[in-house]
């Protein structure tokens, strides 16, 4: 195996402060270092890397192409550094992290109220909650807990079957003057709001009732159902989504259901961990803690 080409911090720092200053004193003075000490870091990097990073005009520092990209990429290392140094201090001897990783709309709709408590009673286990379109980080070892929609099998996982769903066409009141709610095929005639992992659904919502809409596969496409949520409610068209997310706007009357048709998704929710991971004390409480929440 090669050797790797890996500066040193002090290197990292040397040059990042005297790009940032363009000088090579104030770099030292910022860094607590002799002007020197920096010059001469700068100088050792500029030799492994075999690149000019600055030039030396008339006692002044520019930097060189190869100086302008090296110094975007060693912004995003130290910035990272600090971000990991940062995160560490937030805890205790006593403290673990739970590693979780969860589908966008779903997390922000459903999972996130359902913790409340969960830091209180747990409060040894430190939650690190970050989005997964999908299930992908717990085979890698980046998440120890995935929330995931989909058919319930994952090679190496166990998967916990949450809840099923349904999906119903919402939009805001306005958008229906005129309209003949008791048509559905009236609903082809409105800009179809479609989400990316679910190309087909319009096409099937309308097969369900024995209608042919050449317009089900058209119309802006949003990442997220949260997104797509959000332009139903602005008036841009018509969503379809799971209820359970629309629970809120329904309620408050900023969302309708323009026809009473639900759909149920060939999949469901899953909390899935790997198969070694079962008796480890900070998924099992998640899981007990997930238990419970749906129990209630």
């Amino acid at each position: 195996m090669s050797k790797r080409l890996v500066p040193s911090m002090t290197a990292l720092q040397c040059f990042e402060a005297a790009a940032r200053h363009l000088s090579f004193t104030r770099a030292a003075e910022e860094l607590h270092l002799t002007q020197s000490a920096v010059s001469k870091q700068v100088a050792q990097l500029e030799d492994m890397l075999r690149h000019h990073l600055f030039l030396r005009i008339r006692r002044r520092l520019q930097l060189t192409p190869a100086g302008s990209l090296y110094l975007a990429e060693v912004n995003k290392i130290l910035t990272q550094v600090d971000m990991s140094s940062r995160y560490v201090l937030t805890y205790g001897e006593q403290t673990e992290i739970l590693k979780v990783a969860t589908q966008p709309s779903f997390g922000v709709r459903w999972l996130i109220p359902h913790l409340k408590g969960f830091g209180k009673r747990h409060n040894n286990i430190h939650l690190d909650i970050r989005n997964e379109m999908e299930p992908f980080a717990l085979l890698q070892g980046s998440a120890d807990v995935v929330f995931f929609y989909g058919q319930g099998t994952w090679p190496g996982a166990t998967c916990v079957e949450l809840f099923g769903e349904e999906v119903v066409p919402v939009c805001a009141p306005e958008l229906l003057a005129g309209l003949e709610l008791g048509d559905a095929a009236e609903l082809a005639n409105l800009v179809l709001l479609q989400s990316t992992s679910r190309p087909e659904a319009w096409h099937e919502w309308f097969l369900e009732l024995g209608l042919q809409s050449v317009s089900a596969y058209h119309g802006p496409r949003f990442d997220t159902f949260y997104m797509a949520l959000s332009a139903a409610q602005a008036g841009c068209g018509v969503a379809l989504v799971p209820r359970y997310l629309a629970a809120k706007e329904l309620a408050e009357g900023s969302l309708v259901v323009p026809w009473n048709h639900a759909m149920r998704s060939a999949g469901a929710h899953y909390l899935a961990y790997a198969e070694h991971a079962a008796e480890v004390p900070k998924v099992r409480a998640l899981v007990e803690w997930i238990r419970e929440q749906l129990s209630a």
